[in-house]
């Protein structure tokens, strides 16, 4: 009976750990160009149109992007915003400015960069890093 009562708070541990995992994080905002536009170079007080795909961060995965979350074509093609502005996630307004027109970039936002703790309309788990395919249409 000692042993079993030893070992329950064990089994209550594992129990509750496989119903709530923690969702991937990672240091540092990365950007990585796989295509430089040749056009103008975006910078705050812009406001930029861009084609986005958005991805869970996935440690596991080659290229880190886990289940697909959002994609501007989902909602009839591109989102337009100013740039440094604060109407879009911090990782956005950092990981866009300095991409030139026609480029590509794909970003990876750690939380605190993105919905942090919060996480975002049942589609983005708390804590989450993020992972966006971003290519940068025009400046407006």
């Amino acid at each position: 009976m000692r042993r079993l009562l030893c070992l329950l708070p064990l089994l209550l541990t594992a129990c509750s750990s496989q119903h709530a995992a923690p969702a991937a994080d990672i240091p540092a905002m990365q950007s990585i160009d796989t295509v430089v536009g040749t056009g103008p170079v975006a910078k705050a007080g812009d406001t930029v149109e861009v084609n986005y795909t958005g991805w869970l961060y996935d440690p596991k995965a080659p290229d880190h992007h886990g289940k697909k979350f959002d994609a501007s074509q989902d909602h009839g093609g591109t989102l337009t915003f100013p740039l440094g502005a604060g109407q879009v996630i911090k990782g956005w307004d950092e990981g866009v400015a300095g991409m030139h027109v026609g480029g590509k970039r794909t970003l990876l936002i750690p939380s605190s960069m993105g919905y942090g703790s919060r996480g975002a309309a049942g589609a983005i788990p708390p804590n989450a890093a993020l992972v966006f395919d971003v290519e940068l249409v025009s400046i407006k």
